[in-house]
């Protein structure tokens, strides 16, 4: 592809975002979870028939996926380099200033999905003690490697770090946070922690929402496991029968 190829993909592309009903629809696919047309319209506040037509010119960008399972269609994010670009967008879209003060919702700010891994205030600090207790290493290549603690204390959570070294992606990265703008851990592992803290029920998310409860034992586990200090805000969700049936998360679409 020559450069003027590379200019004329990036403006349609830039375009189609720029529309605020797909703007609503893209963002809304963030969480890892497929929709409906129907679904999407009612976020999107358009029609049944301009979700559609937003759809399929998302779809042709190879924006999002579409998955047919019967007489059901659904649509994803085509995949993690989507909702990464989307990410990095929101980070641009807010105005700098000189004290950076978050606008996010308060259930976003502290803990959300960024697509298959964790964002958010709990993420950051997560993030920042790998890194201050050596856990997390730097390389050259904007990326993270373990040391020999680190691996003993994701192993310690039931990961398995060597099979994580053969999936087709980065291993562990900095994926920089829109509402902290400090980087959260993104990559492979970034995405195991997240699996490991749902199945652990450590956190809970509803199906609608990306956002991030963190449950009673969530809090007593990553605070004791990690060494990290909560913040009060980060409101705890107890356990019970009924939320355990209401919440729940989607794997992203392979």
């Amino acid at each position: 592809m020559n450069a003027e190829q590379h200019d004329v993909g990036v403006s349609q592309v830039a375009a189609a975002i720029a529309e605020p009903a797909r703007t609503k629809i893209l963002c809304s696919l963030m969480d890892g979870h497929a929709r409906t047309s129907t679904e999407l319209a009612t976020i999107a506040e358009v029609s049944a028939s301009t979700a559609s037509a937003h759809l399929a010119k998302l779809k042709e960008l190879a924006l999002v996926r579409l998955h047919v399972q019967g007489r059901h269609r659904y649509y994803s994010l085509a995949d993690k380099r989507v909702a990464q670009a989307l990410e990095a967008l929101m980070v641009i879209g807010q105005n700098a200033a000189p004290t950076f003060n978050p606008r996010t919702p308060d259930r976003l700010q502290f803990a959300r999905t960024c697509y298959d891994h964790m964002a958010g205030t709990l993420a950051v600090l997560l993030h920042d003690r790998m890194i201050e207790a050596g856990w997390l290493l730097d390389t050259d290549e904007q990326a993270y490697r373990l040391s020999d603690s680190g691996e003993a204390l994701f192993e310690g959570l039931g990961i398995d770090i060597k099979d994580l070294g053969t999936v087709r992606r980065r291993f562990a990265c900095p994926c920089l946070d829109w509402s902290m703008r400090r980087p959260h851990l993104g990559g492979a592992l970034g995405a195991a922690l997240l699996q490991t803290a749902i199945k652990r029920q450590w956190v809970m998310q509803d199906l609608d929402s990306r956002a991030l409860a963190l449950t009673v034992v969530g809090r007593k586990e990553l605070s004791h496991r990690f060494a990290i200090e909560l913040p009060v805000q980060g409101a705890t969700a107890p356990l019970t029968s009924t939320e355990n049936k209401r919440r729940a998360i989607a794997s992203p679409a392979a």
